[in-house]
C-alpha cells in the first residue's frame, strides 16, 4: 500500500491551520485593527489633546475650572479642637496615627495639653512584635496543611506589615499602653518602614519554614511554641536596634509643670482611660454587601490573643448621622476612604468633580461605588481622622474636613471634601458607642458573617 505523502501534508497543514484558528481566537485581526483605528481620527482638535497630554501632567489638565472656581467652603458648623499635625513620613502607619490622634484631641480638651502626641514609634514596636507572633503562631497552627494550602499561602505572602486598622489601636494600646513622643522618639527606621519590613518579613519566612519543618519531624506543641519564644527573641532584638528599646517606666512633666512617674499602662489610664475594645464600633460601608449586616474577618487583626476586625455594613447616610452626632459632642472619630480619588494634594481638596477625565480623554467613567470595588478599581487605602462638617440649613452635611498625618501642608495638615466624595469613598468609620443607633445596637446582636482574611477589599490602611 503506497501513501500519499502529499495529501497527509496538505491534511496536517489544513488540521495545525485549524487548531491555530482556534487558539487564536478572539485575538485582534489586521480587519479588526483597521476598525480600531478608526477611533483616531487625527482631528486638529484631537492633536492639540494629544500635544498637551504626553507634554503635562493628566491631573493638570483635568482640573475642572468651575469646581475650581468653586470651592469647598473651609468654614465649619462642628470642629473638634486638637494642636498640631503628625507625619508619618514613609511608613504605612496611618491607621495608628489616626487611632493616637482621635486619643490625644480628647487629651488635649481634657486635661489641657496643648501640642501634644502620645508616641507612635512605641506603639508601633509592639505592633511588630504581635504580628509577628501572630504569624508565627499561625504556621504552628496551620502546620499540618500543606504549602499550597490558602490560609498557609496567605500567610508566607503576608508574614509582617505597617499598615493595620482600629482593632489593633485597640488591642496595642490597652495591652502596651502608651508614652509621650517624648519618651520614645521616632527614628529613622519608625519613619522609613520598608527595610527594616523587608529584613524583619524575610526573617520570619525563615522561621516558619522551619517550624514547619519541626512540625513534620514530630516536634509537639510544647517544643514549637518554645522554638517560638527563641524566634521572638531574634525578631525583638531586630527591633530594638531599629526603633530602640520600650521604656518600662518614665518620667513626665506636664503642661502645669507637675512631674510624675509613670508606666505605660498607668499612662493610658490616666490619659486616655478607656476601653477602646468594647467602647468603639466599626461601621462601613459596602455596597457589594447586604446592608444592616454584621461581618468579621477571619485572621484580620494585630495581635493572636486580640479581636478580628468586626464591622456593622450600612448605607452611607446611616454612618453620617453618627459622625456627625460625634463632633455635635466634640468628638474626632478614626476614618477611612480612599484617599487617592479626585485629589488635589497641593490644595488638599476631594471633590469627584474637581477632575474631568471624561472631557479630556473623549469618554466617560461610569462606574458606581459597588462596581468599583467589585472589580477592584476602588478600596480603602488611608486612615485619617475626622474632625469636622459643615451643615446647610436642613441639617445636611455639604463638606467634612479630616486631619492627616503627612505633615504640615495644605490647610495645615487638614483635608476638605465634598459630601459628594464622602458618599463615593469613605468606607470606615469609627465611632463611640455612646452615638450609635438603636438599630445598629440590635445588629450588634447578630452572629457575625465570617469572611477570610484575603478578601481584596480588606488590605491594610497606610
Amino acid at each position: 500500500m503506497k501513501t500519499n505523502i502529499i495529501g497527509l501534508t496538505l491534511f496536517g497543514l489544513a488540521f495545525a491551520s485549524a487548531v491555530f484558528a482556534q487558539q487564536t481566537s478572539g485575538g485582534i485581526t489586521p480587519t479588526m485593527l483597521q476598525q480600531i483605528k478608526q477611533s483616531w481620527k487625527g482631528t486638529p482638535s484631537d492633536k492639540a489633546i494629544l500635544n498637551a497630554i504626553t507634554n503635562n501632567d493628566i491631573d493638570k489638565l483635568a482640573v475642572n475650572r468651575e469646581s475650581l472656581n468653586n470651592a469647598p467652603d473651609t468654614t465649619f458648623t462642628y470642629k473638634v479642637h486638637s494642636e498640631g499635625i503628625t507625619n508619618q513620613k514613609s511608613s504605612g502607619r496611618c491607621w495608628l496615627f489616626t487611632g493616637l490622634n482621635v486619643m490625644r484631641s480628647q487629651a488635649i480638651n481634657r486635661f489641657n495639653l496643648g501640642e501634644f502626641t502620645f508616641s507612635q514609634n512605641y506603639c508601633f514596636f509592639y505592633d511588630q512584635l504581635e504580628k509577628s507572633n501572630l504569624f508565627l503562631q499561625g504556621i504552628i497552627d496551620t502546620r499540618d496543611k500543606p504549602m499550597d494550602d490558602r490560609k498557609v499561602d496567605w500567610l508566607f505572602h503576608n508574614p509582617i506589615g505597617d499598615g493595620g486598622q482600629f482593632t489593633g489601636v485597640a488591642d496595642i494600646l490597652m495591652k502596651y499602653g502608651v508614652v509621650p513622643s517624648s519618651v520614645m522618639v521616632e527614628t529613622n527606621s519608625s519613619d522609613n518602614t520598608n527595610r527594616m519590613a523587608s529584613l524583619v518579613g524575610q526573617k520570619l519566612k525563615e522561621f516558619g519554614l522551619q517550624l514547619r519543618d519541626a512540625a513534620a519531624k514530630g516536634a509537639k506543641a510544647d517544643a514549637l511554641d518554645k522554638q517560638k519564644t527563641e524566634m521572638l527573641g531574634t525578631i525583638y532584638r531586630m527591633l530594638v536596634l531599629n526603633l530602640g528599646e520600650p521604656p518600662t517606666h518614665f518620667s513626665w512633666t506636664n503642661k502645669a509643670g507637675v512631674t510624675k512617674d509613670y508606666t505605660p499602662l498607668e499612662f493610658y489610664n490616666e490619659y486616655i482611660g478607656q476601653d477602646l475594645k468594647n467602647d468603639y464600633i466599626m461601621l462601613m460601608n459596602d455596597p457589594s454587601r447586604e446592608y444592616y449586616k454584621l461581618y468579621s474577618i477571619d485572621y484580620d487583626r494585630h495581635t493572636y490573643d486580640g479581636e478580628n476586625w468586626t464591622y456593622v455594613n450600612l448605607p452611607a447616610d446611616d454612618i453620617k448621622a453618627m459622625g456627625i452626632a460625634s463632633l455635635k459632642d466634640n468628638t474626632a472619630l478614626y476614618f477611612s476612604c480612599d484617599v487617592g480619588k479626585f485629589f488635589d494634594r497641593s490644595r488638599g481638596i476631594l471633590d469627584p468633580n474637581y477632575y474631568d477625565y471624561g472631557s479630556l480623554m473623549g469618554t466617560t467613567f461610569g462606574m458606581d461605588k459597588k462596581q468599583r470595588i467589585e472589580t477592584f478599581a476602588s478600596g480603602s487605602s488611608h486612615a485619617m481622622t475626622l474632625m469636622a462638617v459643615k451643615l446647610d440649613n436642613n441639617g445636611k452635611p455639604t463638606t467634612w474636613m479630616v486631619e492627616n498625618s503627612w505633615g504640615p501642608g495644605a490647610n495645615e495638615g487638614h483635608l476638605i471634601m465634598t459630601d459628594q466624595w464622602f458618599n463615593e469613598y469613605m468606607f470606615r468609620l469609627v465611632v463611640n458607642k455612646k452615638y450609635i443607633t438603636d438599630k445598629v445596637k440590635e445588629i450588634l446582636k447578630q452572629k457575625p458573617i465570617m469572611l477570610p482574611a484575603w478578601d481584596p477589599m480588606f488590605a491594610e490602611e497606610e
